[in-house]
């Protein structure tokens, strides 16, 4: 069990049947009257966000969220199927379930799958991934006076902006948790 006064960022709890992970609070002592807990709760299964005070002294139950890496494996269609590295087991998921920044995610890439009391809500791509450039404008020499960017396909089919030195063929690093930007290319 959790008090709201022990709340701190990430953790999770159970609150109204929904589950809830504290994003952002502060603890609140006013002049006159009592304390208090004002809080920013993420909803982890619909990934609504919440403002919500409590007194220091609510109790709630602790939730644990289940994180599993598996392999995404394929896709037919409306379907995911991600591969138990362990077991070897294929899990499908429906495409609702994966979010933005999994159109950066090429098959046999390790994923985790987060899940509460057996319930798959959500899958976290890797943080960082190396795809290959398949199609972009060449750069126009000279145009380098501001921090210019173009264009490029990936070969997943996203499309993100990158700088005007990057070519067709390239490898590069992008970074999925900010909805996917370039970083650096890569040094293989």
């Amino acid at each position: 069990m959790y008090s709201a006064g022990d709340f701190r960022n990430g953790v999770t709890f159970e609150l109204d049947g929904n589950v809830y992970q504290v994003v952002e609070f502060q603890h609140v002592k006013p002049g006159k009257g009592a304390a208090f807990v004002r809080t920013k709760l993420k909803n982890v299964i619909s990934g609504g966000v919440v403002e919500k005070t409590f007194s220091p002294t609510e109790k709630f139950p602790q939730a644990f969220i289940e994180r599993k890496e598996m392999q995404y494996s394929y896709t037919d269609g409306e379907l995911y199927y991600f591969m138990d590295m362990e077991t070897y087991d294929q899990v499908p998921l429906n495409a609702d379930m994966l979010g933005d920044a999994f159109k950066y995610v090429k098959e046999e890439t390790v994923c985790k799958i987060l899940s509460y009391k057996g319930n798959v809500f959500s899958v976290e791509p890797p943080f960082f991934v190396d795809l290959l450039v398949t199609e972009t404008e060449p750069g126009v020499r000279g145009d380098t006076a501001t921090n210019v960017t173009k264009n490029a396909t990936l070969e997943t089919g996203a499309t993100i902006r990158v700088p005007l030195f990057i070519n067709e063929g390239e490898k590069i690093r992008i970074d999925t948790r900010d909805g996917g930007s370039y970083m650096e290319r890569c040094k293989d």
